[in-house]
């Protein structure tokens, strides 16, 4: 192997396009929840949308990350970031079809 193909890890504190991707998935992701949880507290079907739609941008954009980096975990590229941002996402998704299903139903 040359110098050329070793593949080193990103220091840690360097922000690689990964990094930043998985940093602004995971925020989505979260501020989703957010809305989630106030939908289902106030029985308001606009919060329950945007928790789905801030959940699904969230999910795509870490999925991106996911499918594009080219390592592991721990390498600098945001893959795991980007793990953590589909489960937040999803965890949004779910809390917004929960909320839009109650806001409906009454």
């Amino acid at each position: 192997m040359s110098a050329d193909q070793l593949l080193v890890a990103a220091d840690v504190y360097t922000m690689s396009a990964g990094r930043i991707g998985a940093f602004v998935a995971g925020g989505l992701g979260a501020a989703g929840v957010v809305f989630g949880v106030l939908a289902m507290r106030r029985n308001t079907g606009s919060r329950a949308i945007i928790a789905l739609a801030l959940g699904l941008v969230g999910m795509v954009i870490g999925g991106v990350v996911v499918a594009t980096s080219d390592s592991g975990i721990g390498t600098g590229n945001g893959r795991g970031g980007a793990y953590v941002a589909l489960v937040v996402g999803l965890a949004s998704v779910v809390l917004g079809t929960l909320a839009r299903r109650r806001s409906t139903a009454g």
